[in-house]
């Protein structure tokens, strides 16, 4: 591994107290809330010809067998299922809205720091690598549960929020809208020292994949909802940007810019794209002042900010408001 990847991830190497994110504290270990009565929270795990791995999958107490929405939550480094829910709250939020909650998990044996390797070749391509694995973990739970296909979506933090804008591309008929969360866009970088480049300064140029198509051959604006805070030193808050350029990049949109403070927390731009109906379907949030970490996140896990806007409703709300219009399991 080159040095100076290492001196990046090593910033993201949970050691007490996240060095390069703010100050922050991150814990050492998960502190998983309470189980409202009827909730589960269960592991599992996926096989295939590309490999294998295991997921936590939460079951809100409300669930009853009839088809819900599924959310895909991926980790980024140093994470695990576990601690991803509980410094996110989604879980809770499943309760609130009566959705499924799935969180693959990366294994060390695949990445010494459990990063989804969205930066390999073989890892950026349907039906091959960690794609092919985590539309199969997708897959499972849609066949296991009762799941709306219209209802699936995809978000993930920095590593697993590069692994999302993979996935979101890769397979436009599974996913109906992706959260990419202080990561990258999909294609930034193909080998180490893109990655580099991609997380210091953003990839100038961005190709726009030849992914996300219609049945008639048209280009799907897949409805995309990022949130980057301005002072994150991990990854370069230029790639939020990029992300929003690469998927506008496929419509002629409106853009609306609105201004707003958490109380007692950081300020925001929310930025709005809209199509010729008016309908929302890019959202843009830029966190003022925050690092490198999950906004509005709760301190039970790693590599969160509470007094951020909070990341994990706002997708949530995103994700309800953009069913797929055609999809297919």
């Amino acid at each position: 591994m080159p040095e100076v990847l290492r001196g990046f991830l090593d910033q993201i190497n949970p050691v007490g107290t996240a060095q390069g994110l703010g100050g922050l504290t991150q814990g050492a270990m998960a502190r998983a809330e309470p189980l409202p009565e009827g909730a589960r929270f269960l592991a599992g795990s996926f096989g295939s010809a590309a490999g294998s791995r295991g997921y936590k999958l939460h079951i809100p107490s409300t669930y009853r067998g009839e088809a819900v929405p599924l959310v895909v939550m991926l980790h980024g480094c140093t994470q695990s299922p576990d601690d991803f829910a509980a410094g996110t709250r989604m879980n809770a939020l499943a309760e609130e809205h009566g959705c499924l909650i799935v969180y693959p998990g990366q294994s060390q044996a695949a990445n010494a720091k459990k990063c989804w390797n969205w930066f390999s070749p073989g890892d950026q391509q349907r039906d091959q690598g960690e794609p092919a694995l985590i539309a199969g973990i997708t897959r499972k739970v849609m066949r296991d549960h009762a799941v709306d296909p219209r209802q699936v979506y995809v978000p993930g933090l920095s590593a697993g929020c590069a692994a999302a804008a993979i996935m979101a591309q890769a397979c436009p008929d599974l996913y109906a809208a992706v959260g990419v969360h202080s990561g990258l866009a999909c294609g930034a970088a193909r080998d180490m020292p893109s990655v580099v480049a991609a997380m210091r300064q953003g990839v100038s140029g961005l190709q726009q994949p030849g992914q996300g198509q219609t049945a008639n051959g048209n280009r799907r604006i897949i409805p995309t909802i990022v949130f980057h805070a301005d002072k994150d030193h991990t990854v370069d808050p230029r790639n939020g940007d990029q992300v929003i350029a690469q998927s506008a990049a496929a419509g002629d949109l409106r853009t609306a810019v609105q201004r707003g403070q958490v109380p007692g927390g950081h300020a925001y731009t929310r930025t709005l794209h809209a199509d010729a109906g008016g309908q929302p379907v890019l959202e843009q949030w830029l966190v003022h002042g925050g690092g490198h970490a999950w906004s509005g996140g709760s301190t039970a896990g790693s590599y969160t900010d509470a007094h951020g806007p909070d990341a994990s409703r706002e997708m949530l709300r995103f994700f309800l408001e953009h069913p797929h219009a055609t999809a297919s399991a």
